[in-house]
């Protein structure tokens, strides 16, 4: 949302609740309400997302772009009816592109296809076949659900679990049907600090490799196997090659986000993850001219030349409600060194998740949020731990029917740009519509007070990610 709102475009975003720390944003033009979870169908939950996107275009009254920021958004903007996507601007890409890539099951078999490293995993169809599995792996392992998406809000299933027994992985099988998805079983990558890597590129319509890069994750939360706290701009020209080599093999256009991680065993790079949409940290790869991910979506959609990179490695993004509790415990249980990575000279800028001076509503939102959560755990009644419902065993769990949640997008409009004026955060006005725009450089310093509005289309989403850069 910053990255748009500063260069002057106007942004629209689907919200939760005008309470959530998007909806302070200051480069906020307009929250949208979405939809609210059904006990219904996925089917009539998807139709009502595409109503909400109908209304929401309609009311924008001109073509936006139209920016996915989970993977259930994105595919469903992939397959939205025509009537509807003549509404938005968006990546060309194939109706079940997006799902290829989101759908854990079908990475696997990607990746053995075009030649590029991922850890062994099984898909078990039987208890007994679940047994066979964690034998042939061995424990720890890590489980996951190849559908993510379709995991029920309320169900406390998580998209990837440690597995630490026997018993945890059958009664995870045994929640099959209510996760909506096929459980897969992989081994699980020796762990240490930096072994964690991600890639972050824009694809353009013509399949160049318009901006981006790869980064190390410095950080985690949770601890060793979570979201990313803390990481750094490092160029790595083997995952850029196998990123880029899987890109084009598959006809990408848009946005996508890669996760690797090192195996100190073999010395490869493993693709655990791959998103066809920003990632959470995506501002860190923001270069000396303003360039990000999406500030180069929206200069492709929008018809017009995107600017050479100038890339800034060695830059931080830190996401301030995650980062420094993951210090105290990373540094706390430590017990060997580091992965190998390239000496970045020079002094670090670093992109906050969350602080702006430009734009303090959100940082303060998260901090008040932060803090009552704090507060609950202090204040837990001290005679024995909160009770949790029990996991089901694996004889018997319960069937139930999931409840149906809404998908985040983001999409912006056409606003003014006032003459004179550079946009706020430096960078190239991305949303000037003069036939031959011509991006100024600036520094990725922290940004002054001032936005303008440009003349062309516009950009509208939610993002659910609290640990995410606008």
């Amino acid at each position: 949302m910053r990255s748009l709102g500063r260069a002057g475009v106007e942004v629209h975003a689907f919200t939760e609740s005008p309470r959530v720390p998007l909806a302070r944003s200051a480069y906020l033009h307009r929250p949208h309400p979405m939809p609210g979870a059904s006990a219904g169908t996925r089917a009539a939950a998807d139709e009502a997302a595409v109503a909400a996107l109908d209304r929401a275009g309609a009311r924008i009254g001109r073509r936006a772009v139209l920016i996915a920021m989970d993977d259930r958004a994105a595919l469903l903007a992939a397959r939205l009816p025509e009537r509807v996507r003549s509404r938005f601007l968006l990546a060309d890409v194939g109706p079940a592109l997006p799902e290829r890539l989101a759908d854990k099951s079908e990475l696997v078999s990607l990746c053995s296809e075009f030649g590029i490293a991922h850890p062994r995993t099984e898909q078990p169809e039987s208890l007994a076949e679940v047994r066979r599995a964690v034998a042939r792996l061995g424990l720890p392992l890590i489980a996951k659900w190849s559908r993510p998406w379709r995991l029920p809000p309320d169900a406390g299933l998580r998209s990837t679990t440690p597995v630490r027994s026997e018993a945890e992985a059958l009664n995870l099988y045994e929640r099959s049907a209510e996760a909506g998805s096929s459980l897969l079983l992989q081994r699980l990558l020796p762990g240490r600090p930096g072994a964690d890597w991600f890639f972050h590129g824009c694809f353009g319509a013509d399949g160049r490799l318009l901006a981006g890069g790869t980064g190390r994750k410095e950080l985690s939360w949770p601890v060793g196997a979570g979201l990313t706290a803390a990481g750094s701009w490092l160029p790595h020209a083997q995952l850029t090659r196998d990123a880029m080599r899987l890109a084009q093999r598959l006809g990408y256009r848009g946005i996508l986000d890669l996760d690797f991680r090192w195996d100190p065993d073999t010395g490869a790079y493993h693709l655990l993850d791959a998103n066809p949409r920003p990632g959470a940290q995506f501002r860190l790869f923001t270069d000396l001219s303003g360039i990000d991910v999406v500030r180069a979506l929206h200069l492709d959609l929008t018809g017009r030349s995107v600017p050479d990179t100038r890339p800034v490695p060695g830059r931080m993004f830190v996401a301030e409600n995650y980062a420094p509790v993951s210090a105290l415990l990373t540094a706390r249980n430590r017990r060997v060194g580091p992965a190998p990575r390239p000496p970045i000279p020079g002094r670090r800028s670093i992109e906050p998740a969350w602080f702006a001076p430009d734009d303090l509503a959100p940082f303060l939102a998260m901090a008040a949020h932060t803090a009552r959560r704090a507060a609950q755990r202090l204040t837990l009644p001290s005679a024995g731990a909160v009770r949790r419902p029990a996991a089901p065993s694996h004889r018997g769990a319960g069937r139930r029917v999931p409840s149906v949640g809404t998908p985040a997008v983001r999409a912006t409009a056409t606003g003014r740009r006032a003459a004179g004026r550079t946009p706020a955060g430096g960078g190239a006005p991305v949303a000037d519509a003069s036939p031959e725009p011509s991006p100024t450089a600036a520094r990725a310093e922290p940004a002054p007070p001032s936005a303008p509005r440009s003349n062309t289309p516009e950009t509208t989403g939610t993002s659910r990610k609290v640990s995410g850069d606008y």
